[in-house]
């Protein structure tokens, strides 16, 4: 009984983590559109220029080993993860509260960059969380699926209310508006931190010593290895996000309110697949959810070539998000149960940097090609992508799968 209350209150938590992450992301939250919209619209910029330049807000996501690291070796206040997350929450709030106040982008996107930190220090943490309560309970997969799914559900929320906020303001108003919402959000997360149940940990030189062990032993960890080249090929491919964006903009002409209605419709399929999940998934083995994921990344990509319009685009955005969201599952349960006992906040921390890493290279790879290379064509683009997705079918034999553990090693 107690176990399940402890399983319970951490699927709560990260519930509520990962819906204000959902809002908050820089990247991919409420602010995501306007800021895009803002930069084209009053600054006149390109893809090429969008990507790169926004790419600093990747950096925090990408150096998440170092707050793992931080976390797992100087408690604060006799706690590895509480205050922690405390701060960097708190942290958020003033960051989008002065994105609200700014209009150059000298200044504006410093301070973006500031709140990518925050959430990726409050991610770090979760991280860490789900590494120690997923490995313990055999829960991984299950609280990978919780995350996403929740992370989602505001998603769809706040994309949908980005495109409402460019379609009824002004570009600037729009982006300081986004600003303010998202600036509410973290709130949550410090009101809701009672739910995390820890032990309290000392800074002391056994402890030290066990600790630096636990992370050199990561190091040693061939599978570690395996699994973090697998990560950085699975999601290393030319990306077509920003392409896409102008492509759907200026050639097929759809709105800015039906694009974000397009990134909701996103969200609910990433919804359907952690649904599907937990409904028919769960009982499969780790390869085969990883052979399903791929083959359905495959198929997802290339469904962008019959991109011609509103319809074929919301069922595009549909499959999409159901394989993306299977896609997340997979990998993600694959990188938890990775990691060595000790180390979880750094090896969870370094194994989602490295996807991390992926997305403004491939962003800036795939900008790259659309606007110097295919002459702006976008189907070229998707096919390299989709191939480049193909191949990461022969690494998986390489790996090594946890096993389920029984009643007596659990206990």
């Amino acid at each position: 009984m107690e176990t399940n209350q402890s399983v319970s209150r951490v699927m709560w938590f990260f519930a509520i983590v990962y819906a204000v992450e959902g809002v908050c992301q820089a990247k991919s939250g409420v602010i995501w559109q306007p800021l895009s919209y803002f930069l084209k619209q009053t600054q006149g910029w390109d893809p090429v220029k969008i990507s790169v330049s926004l790419a600093v807000l990747d950096l925090p996501w990408i150096i998440k080993p170092l707050y793992g690291a931080v976390s797992d070796f100087v408690p604060l206040f006799g706690y590895r993860r509480r205050f922690y997350l405390l701060a960097a929450n708190a942290a958020a709030v003033l960051a989008f509260a002065l994105v609200a106040s700014l209009s150059s982008t000298r200044s504006l996107i410093p301070a973006l960059t500031i709140t990518a930190f925050a959430m990726a220090i409050s991610s770090t943490l979760c991280g860490a969380l789900l590494v120690e309560t997923g490995q313990r309970h055999d829960a991984s997969a299950r609280f990978v699926n919780q995350q996403w799914l929740w992370y989602n559900i505001a998603q769809m929320g706040a994309v949908l209310l980005a495109g409402y906020l460019i379609e009824t303001l002004s570009p600037l108003g729009a982006l300081h508006t986004a600003a303010w919402i998202a600036a509410v959000a973290p709130a949550a997360i410090i009101a809701s931190i009672w739910l995390i149940q820890e032990h309290r940990a000392r800074l002391d030189l056994p402890a030290l010593r066990e600790r630096l062990a636990a992370l050199l032993t990561a190091f040693r960890t061939r599978n570690l290895w395996l699994v973090a080249g697998f990560l950085f090929l699975y999601y290393f491919s030319p990306g077509f996000g920003t392409p896409l964006y102008f492509q759907m903009s200026d050639r097929l002409k759809f709105s800015q309110g039906f694009i974000g209605v397009l990134a909701s419709v996103s969200a609910g399929g990433w919804i359907l697949g952690g649904l599907l999940y937990r409904w028919k998934l769960r009982g499969i083995g780790k390869p085969a959810l990883l052979r399903l994921s791929i083959a359905g990344g495959v198929v997802a990509t290339l469904l962008y070539l019959l991109l011609v319009g509103p319809a074929t685009a919301v069922v595009i955005w549909l499959i999409s998000g159901i394989a993306a969201m299977i896609a997340t599952i997979a990998t993600l349960s694959l990188a938890a149960d990775s990691c060595p006992e000790g180390a979880e906040g750094f090896a969870f921390a370094g194994l989602m940097s490295i996807i991390n890493l992926t997305s403004p290279l491939s962003d800036m790879l795939g900008s790259v090609l659309y606007q110097h290379v295919f002459n702006q064509h976008l189907t070229p683009l998707i096919l390299v992508s989709a191939a480049a997705t193909a191949l990461v079918f022969f690494l998986i034999p390489l790996m090594v799968f946890r096993t389920r553990p029984t009643g007596a090693s659990r206990a």
